[in-house]
């Protein structure tokens, strides 16, 4: 049995927790494309007649079960609504539906309004979803259910929760069945799961974790054939990770010692190899970041650096590395670092990295990358003779062969390498990463004649063997530096997720020759996707990453089902992606001699090896917490309308009293902006019992009487308010139309309540000094503007609420009316409100233009074809059309930082975090 395919270790632990059911009814209805599996069609009765939340393990996805129920709900007289769903997803589930009942969203609102009495199926986004449920635009009396994908990352304050809450409030017949593949995510925090359940409004846990009984038996009945090649590493690529390791170590330790009264326990050198450190040092020290020493966030900042280059030394090429370390190499670079490139460990890696790339003569002889030579013998060697071992079987068919990796950078890279050659390859990428070169070994000399690959060599000392002759090409006695005369650079879309390759033979030979005997001696040519079908008898490779750019592994599924290939390489290691292959085979219910056959490549005894297994742990700790969790957890019970009923009526005279009170209590409310349902603010709000009401202000973001109108602002937003002058003109229109205007300053509820100078604020842009010293101009400016700051959001609802205590409620038909003219309030509606906020971020255009800028123009593209002369007449005036009219058409040049005396020059203000600029 190989070690990546799970065994059923560990099952029993779960059954403890969690009743499964192992039962092979049909589900029924489903044809040939939406087939389930046994503990699919389990699922599928599980959330026949009951909310629930289904968890499952990375792999074992639940789109199946989702499609199945969609199936039976798909009708006119079933209104269902499908949230938090990524666009690969919702065009999986279009494209295997009836079109005619699953509608598109409407940008106007009334068309919307009509979509919604027609029924069927409706993918919305959540904050169009919450405006029409508060705007009473859709009948939720009428809501057959909801259904919520990627469940966990449904908190408290998210959109999610607040359409559930505005939904449940109103229709409690309704279902909701959600579905997520992260238990990891359950483990952070206390109580995440209860949590996640009551903001789902659900009653019921569902847990599938791959050691489950009913998915270890329908998965071994089907397993692929599993090959397994355990590829050591090289001496140099083994020194090389000792080494960062070693430093790694180092710089640990400081860290440490530095900071004694600080929790560092997540913060090992184990946890700084796996893929999410970044997240680890997120939970551990964003609360206390502001407080860190700037050694300390230096000392953690080369912590990812030394990540980088080992993730660099695994998995990618010698010339990458080389070129790579070759930046931390320069004085620069250590005059400003805690000075780990000083140790004798980094020196040693800096001295293997380099003699990876040239021999001990100094001579350019890069080695090979660890896996190549393996990939080529499995394309060469093993797959050919599998294929005449079953050429009965096969009948001289296509060979298709899928090669699976973890980035774009090495898909592209193993393209090149079936095209071109190890050496070609590497040749090129030195070429491309400027690697100063002085000699050239024997076989890279060889190659230059016979390809003809023109090249130039540092030194003037250089010249050409004797045994070359005057046919080479190769201009050994050039002292210019390294340069490739005609090797282009990569085009911009080099780099892309999937390759299709075939191997073809000179001559007309190759039709009579069979697929092994192409495989073999054939040579690799890339294919268009479109002429796959035409290559009837010739065999197909297509190297493909785990995900796709949009980072969803339905893709894979996608490739699987298309390609259905015989023979699938694992170029790296991935979960997710094993797991797939398993449920593909499963679903096609082969025999043992039909089945595909995978081939793992992998770095026994490294850190390639402890992450994958790392992984496997994990996950399998998180659902023994869930399972665990499941046992003792309490889920509020939600009661149905009889019994609602038969409970009023016992308390009839006590509740009679506090309705009558009630209804001589107003109900408080508070007029929002409608682009403000982006944020958290509205969903806590309405949790406080007050009344949002969303629509499009031209002055302010929320109205709390008719006196009070607040601007709230993030830190970001702050400091481009600030920069653009367009806060002051905010300032000026609420001061001009209310009599007590606020500015609120809102921080991020996982950020410190503290402004900071280097980590939130950068010198590019301007500094906290600056911050405080316009902040007192806007105050000495509007004497009636007053400025509130806010740690979170949780405080500002709360603030308002206390606000809102005995004051009178704001008119929301007069908000929509002040600041603008008469009728902009509800045309806006019928425009995108994002462009709208887009055209207001230009130069030139304003809060009294924008509105006659967007109906003389009909899109973007009419917009740019304008001329000044046509922009002078919405936009009011010549200069302003002159403002708008250049920056959609002069270039404009990055602002160069002249100053030498200024702390980290190419800082930018980007998330709140410190970073350096791309250069």
């Amino acid at each position: 049995m190989s070690t990546f395919i799970e065994d059923e270790e560990g099952a029993s632990g779960a059954s403890g927790g969690a009743s499964f059911v192992d039962t092979k009814k049909d589900a029924g209805g489903e044809d040939s494309d939406c087939e389930l599996l046994e503990y699919e069609r389990q699922m599928l009765i599980d959330l026949q007649h009951i909310d629930g939340l289904v968890i499952c393990a990375k792999g074992i996805h639940y789109n199946r079960v989702v499609l199945a129920l969609l199936r039976a709900l798909c009708d006119p007289a079933n209104l269902v609504i499908v949230m938090n769903c990524s666009d690969t997803e919702e065009k999986f589930y279009r494209s295997k539906l009836n079109s005619r009942h699953v509608h598109e969203t409407a940008t106007n609102t009334k068309e919307r309004e009509k979509m919604y009495l027609e029924g069927g199926i409706h993918f919305i986004t959540t904050r169009i979803l919450v405006v029409d449920l508060l705007k009473n635009r859709i009948p939720i009396e009428m809501i057959t259910g909801i259904f919520v994908l990627r469940a966990h990352t449904v908190i408290e304050s998210c959109q999610e929760a607040f359409a559930l809450r505005l939904y449940r409030q109103r229709n409690r017949d309704g279902f909701v069945k959600a579905f997520c593949n992260s238990a990891e995510s359950f483990t952070f925090g206390y109580g995440h799961v209860e949590r996640v359940i009551n903001n789902l409004y659900v009653n019921e846990l569902f847990v599938w974790p791959r050691f489950q009984q009913l998915i270890q038996v329908t998965l071994k009945k089907y397993e692929p054939v599993i090959v397994e090649f355990h590829i050591k590493m090289t001496p140099k690529m083994t020194s090389i990770q000792t080494y960062i390791l070693e430093i790694m170590n180092y710089l640990v330790k400081e860290v440490k010692r530095i900071n004694p009264n600080i929790d560092m326990q997540e913060v090992t050198v184990e946890n700084c190899v796996t893929k999410k450190f970044h997240k680890i040092l997120q939970l551990q020290l964003d609360t206390v970041w502001h407080q860190l020493s700037q050694q300390t966030k230096m000392l953690i900042s080369e912590l990812k650096t030394l990540r980088s280059l080992m993730i660099t030394t695994i998995y990618h090429d010698c010339i990458s590395l080389y070129a790579t370390v070759q930046r931390y190499r320069k004085t620069e670079y250590a005059m400003n670092c805690s000075g780990w490139v000083l140790l004798d460990a980094a020196e040693q890696m800096f001295e293997t990295a380099k003699r990876r790339v040239f021999n001990a003569d100094d001579e350019f002889d890069p080695e090979w990358g660890a896996k190549w030579q393996s990939l080529s013998d499995i394309l060469r060697v093993e797959i050919p003779n599998d294929i005449k071992l079953n050429a009965e079987q096969r009948k001289n068919k296509s060979a298709v062969v899928l090669i699976l990796c973890q980035d774009n950078k090495t898909c592209y890279q193993l393209s090149q390498f079936l095209m071109m050659g190890a050496e070609r390859l590497l040749l090129n990428m030195a070429l491309k990463n400027d690697v100063k070169v002085v000699k050239m070994s024997k076989n890279y000399q060889k190659i230059e004649v016979t390809k003809g690959i023109e090249i130039k060599i540092h030194g003037s000392d250089a010249k050409p063997s004797a045994d070359e002759g005057t046919s080479s090409t190769a201009q050994l006695n050039d002292p210019d530096e390294l340069q490739g005369e005609e090797i282009e650079e990569d085009p911009l879309d080099a780099y892309q997720d999937s390759y299709i390759m075939t191997m073809t033979l000179d001559g007309a030979a190759e039709q009579d020759l069979d697929v092994s005997t192409q495989m073999e001696t054939g040579v690799f040519s890339q294919i268009p996707p479109t002429e796959r079908e035409k290559c009837v008898a010739k065999p197909i490779i297509c190297i493909q990453t785990f995900k796709s750019n949009t980072n969803d592994s339905l893709s894979l599924e996608a490739t699987l089902r298309d390609l259905d290939p015989q023979y699938v390489v694992m170029f790296h290691c991935n979960v997710t992606a094993i797991r797939q292959l398993e449920v593909h085979e499963a679903r096609l219910r082969r025999n043992e001699e039909d089945r595909m056959k995978v081939f793992f490549l992998l770095h026994a005894e490294t850190i390639e090896e402890q992450s994958y297994l790392t992984n496997l742990r994990r996950e399998k700790q998180a659902f023994e917490h869930l399972i665990e969790t499941k046992k003792t957890m309490v889920i509020p019970r939600r009661i149905n309308e009889l019994e609602e009923r038969q409970m009023e009526e016992e308390v009839l005279d006590e509740k009679a009293s506090r309705r009558n009170a009630e209804t001589q209590k107003q109900v408080m409310k508070i007029v929002t902006d409608m682009r403000e349902f982006r944020s958290d603010l509205p969903c806590l709000i309405h949790k406080l019992g007050i009344e949002v009401i969303p629509i499009t202000l031209t002055i302010g973001d929320y109205v709390l009487t008719p006196e009070v109108c607040v601007e709230r602002k993030s830190i970001s937003d702050l400091i481009g308010s600030l920069n653009s002058g367009r806060l002051y003109n905010q300032c000026t229109q609420m001061v001009r139309n209310y009599p007590v205007p606020i500015l609120l300053i809102e921080f991020d509820q996982n950020r410190p309540f503290y402004l900071q100078d280097r980590y939130m604020i950068s010198n590019d842009t301007v500094s906290n000094s600056d911050i405080k010293q316009k902040l007192q101009l806007l105050t000495l400016h509007f004497p009636k503007l007053r400025i509130v700051w806010s740690p979170n959001p949780y405080a500002t609802a709360q603030l308002f609420y206390e606000m809102k205590q005995n004051k009178p409620e704001p008119n929301e038909k007069l908000c929509s009316v002040i600041g603008s003219d008469s009728h902009d309030a509800e045309v806006l509606e019928k425009f995108n409100t994002e462009i709208h906020d887009f055209l207001l971020r230009l130069p030139g255009v304003t809060e009294k233009n924008v509105m006659k800028l967007m109906k003389s123009f009909r899109d973007f593209k009419e917009l740019l074809k304008a001329t000044q002369e046509e922009l002078q007449e919405p936009l009011g005036n010549r200069e302003n059309a002159k403002l708008l009219w250049d920056i959609l058409h002069v270039p404009h040049k990055a602002k160069v930082e002249t100053s030498t005396t200024t702390k980290f020059p190419n800082a930018k203000f980007k998330n709140r975090k410190f970073q350096k600029r791309k250069q």
